[in-house]
This record gives C-alpha cells, structure tokens and sequence, in this order.
C-alpha cells in the first residue's frame, strides 16, 4: 500500500502541499461565503462552514482527492462564467446553453451528466475487456480506472452547476440537486464509484471494477431511460414536504449507505464466482431470475390486469431475463472471469468494510429522516412503506454485521446474504415508489 496516498505515518510533518490545498479550500469557502450566503439561512451557512474543514481532512486522508476537487471546482467556476456572460432580468440567461461552445457541449449540467454515462459505460467494458485480453489486462484495467474518475469528474461539475442553473430560473426554485429520482441517480453513481475508487487503491487491487461498474452502469442506464420517459432532467421547484434543510444531508447520507451496500452486493458476487459449488451458483443466480421471469409473464398473461400493469410486467421479465442470461455466461466462464480477483480474505474484508461504512451513513440518514418527518408531517416515525422498508434495510444490515462480528460469520453464507441484501435495498428505493404509496409518493414513477 502506498502510504503516501492516504494519511501520513505517525510523527511526520504535513508537507507543503497539504497545507496548500488547506489553503486552496479555505479560499473556496470565503469566496462562496461571500458570494451567495446572502441566500442562506444559519443552517445552510453552518453546513458550508463545516464541509471545508471536512474536505481538508479528507483530502489530507486520501490525496486523490485533491486533484477531484481543483478539478470540479475550476470546471464549475468556468461554467458559472460562461453563464455570467449574458444575463436576463433575473440572473443568468439559461439559454446561453444552446449559443456557448463549452457549456452546450461539456459543461452545462445535462451535458456533464451526460458525459458522465458515456464514461461509466466505457469504463466498465475497459474493466470488461481487461478480462478478455489478458496481455493487456494491466493496461485496459488502468484505463478504466482512469475512465472512472473522469466519469465522477462530470458527475461533481454537472451537479454543481445543475445547483447553480437552479437558482437562475426564478425566485424559491433553486435548490441542491438531490430532489428527485433523476439527481439522486447522478448522486448514487459518483458516490458508488467514488467509494470503489478509494477501495480500489486501499487494497491495490483493480481486479473489482469489472463487478462494481456494473451496478453503477445499471443505474446510469435506468437514470437515462427514466431522463428519457419522464423528462426529469428539468429543473423542477421542489414540493413543500422537500423544502427543508435536512434534505441537504439526510440525501447523501442515505446514498454512501446505498454505494456501500451496492459495492459489498458486487464484491460477493465476485466472491461466489471465485468459490461456491456450481450447482449452487446456477441455481442462486441463474434458476431463481427466470423463475421470476416465468412468474411475471404468467401474471401479465393470465392476472387480468390492466395494459399498463402488463406492459410493465412484461418489461420486468425482459430485464430479469437479461440478468439471468448474464449470470448464467459468468457461471459458465466463472474461471475466466475470476482469476484476476484477489484473494478470498481480501474479498471478505472488504465485503465487510464496505457494509460497515454503508450501515453507519444509512443509520445517520435514517435517524436525519425521523428528524426531517417531525419537522415535515408533525412525527418522527409513522410506519409509511418507505420508511417500514428503510427499518427492514437497517435491520438486515444490522443482523449481518452481528453475525459476523459476534458470530464469526464468513464465506459464501455472508456473500449470499450480501447479494440478497442488495435486492432488499433495491426494493426499498425503488420498489416501493412503483409498488406503494404513502408520504414519500412525491418520488413514485
């Protein structure tokens, strides 16, 4: 392990450019206290004044991240310039989107979005293809790597600035962009990537990006086709149950929860490929998806249901069939496609590592959201789907780590439950909006 990328050993002096990028960050802060803390109220002030000396620790931590946020926040200070150009009788002229080179093409939000998909995409067939070519695995993995941050690179600028053209378009509509479906996609893939990146260089392995950037590309493919169905990409004002501060970190809590369980879900496939019984893997991963395809397309086909429900249906089963088909080409290539992954103790560890991390953020957010109900609807709990299922999560969760901390529980009952996990979590952010209704039906599809 490169100690130089993460903390220092202990007793040494910080070099230089720590404290230059200390700095670099104050100054950031002073600049956007001075410029927009007129908009703010005293929480909203609180929570900027404490995300600097935040960023500096973590940048300090691990170094990466240094060169993230010059990056990001350079790109996003040319984009708010360009925008500044040609202003309206409220502020700046959204329309130079269409007339200005750069913002149309790179740096306006949908745009960096958008560049961020192709990126996630072309880094998971790097990764992908890394296991096809062995001669040339080192390389495609690195470029891979490489294409990764590029992808959290846009995803950082194109949220940025989608916060900044929020507050353009007219007075009380401005506000950060984790509001609906569509933004906390875009949350969820850099901060799922982000994650596997650090783990990525903590235990020097690359091995994993082909597994992870699956589950990140899954969601940026769905975060498409719903900007696609739905236009959700438009800026929208917030409904009144959303117009509260506890928003602006109950949210991202909730989605390093989701990035930690979504990577722990990736790393136990990879682990199960690596060294469960085949007949186990093909009936887990393979038989039980298309049982649930039979099982859609009998309830589309005889269930009486209405169109809409059946084309639904039918959808479903296309996409679990896809799935099984895919897992089914993994369990039959399962030596190819596992002799990179690292060894059976590090795939366990960091398993755990990455449930632990996802089951502390998740316990903050969902103690933030009691918050942010009573606050909202006059209660901190009242059993609505959303929140019964977020319970099921923390329990699920909770149990797992029980299990192997008091238990010893290790080896492929952890990694299946891991995998399962992933479905319950799934369910409980999405399934729930298709499924049910309650409080939260502000975010149904």
């Amino acid at each position: 392990m490169n100690a130089s990328v993460f903390s220092l050993p202990p007793g040494s002096a910080r070099p230089a450019s720590d404290w230059a990028f200390a700095a670099l960050t104050l100054t950031g802060l002073a600049w956007a206290f001075w410029r927009y803390s007129g908009s703010m109220d005293a929480y909203e002030q609180a929570i900027l004044l404490l995300s600097a000396p935040a960023l500096i620790a973590l940048g300090w931590f691990w170094q990466p991240l240094r060169t993230l946020t010059a990056v990001v926040g350079a790109g996003t200070l040319l984009a708010l310039a360009l925008y500044g150009r040609k202003t309206d009788g409220f502020g700046a002229d959204l329309t130079a989107a269409n007339q200005v080179f750069w913002l149309k093409y790179v740096l306006a939000s949908q745009s960096a979005i958008l560049w961020m998909a192709c990126l996630t995409f072309l880094s998971t067939l790097s990764y992908w293809a890394a296991l096809a070519w062995r001669r040339q695995a080192t390389m495609l993995e690195s470029f891979g790597t490489k294409l990764a941050w590029a992808a959290v690179t846009l995803a950082l600028i194109g949220t940025m600035v989608r916060w900044f053209e929020s507050h353009q378009i007219a007075p009380d509509i401005g506000h950060i962009p984790v509001s609906n479906l569509y933004e906390v996609f875009v949350l969820f893939a850099w901060l799922t990537t982000l994650v596997y990146l650090y783990y990525e260089a903590r235990f020097q392995t690359r091995a994993l990006g082909a597994w992870v950037m699956l589950v990140v590309s899954a969601s940026v493919a769905f975060l498409l086709w719903y900007a696609a169905s739905r236009s959700a990409h438009e800026i929208q004002p917030l409904v009144p149950a959303l117009q509260s501060w506890w928003m602006k970190i109950h949210v991202p809590a909730n989605f390093v929860g989701y990035g930690g369980f979504a990577l722990a879900a990736m790393v136990a496939l990879a682990y199960l490929l690596k060294t469960a019984e085949p007949r186990s893997l093909w009936w887990g991963l393979v038989v039980l998806p298309l049982t649930l395809v039979g099982v859609l397309l009998a309830a589309a086909q005889f269930g009486g249901l209405a169109e809409g429900t059946v084309t639904g249906l039918q959808g479903w089963a296309r996409k679990f069939g896809g799935i099984g088909v895919f897992l089914g080409l993994c369990v039959a290539l399962r030596q190819r496609v596992t002799e990179r992954l690292p060894a059976l103790p590090i795939l366990d560890e960091l398993m755990y590592r990455a449930i632990a991390l996802g089951f502390a953020f998740f316990t903050i957010a969902t103690i933030l959201g009691a918050f942010w109900a009573a606050e909202a609807w006059g209660g901190y709990w009242s059993w609505d789907p959303k929140e019964t299922w977020a319970l099921i999560v923390w329990l699920n969760y909770a149990a797992w780590l029980h299990m192997r901390l008091i238990k010893g529980l290790r080896g492929a009952m952890g990694a299946w439950w891991a995998l399962v996990g992933l479905l319950i979590t799934t369910f409980a952010f999405l399934g729930v909006n298709m499924f049910l209704s309650g409080l939260h039906s502000y975010g149904e599809l």
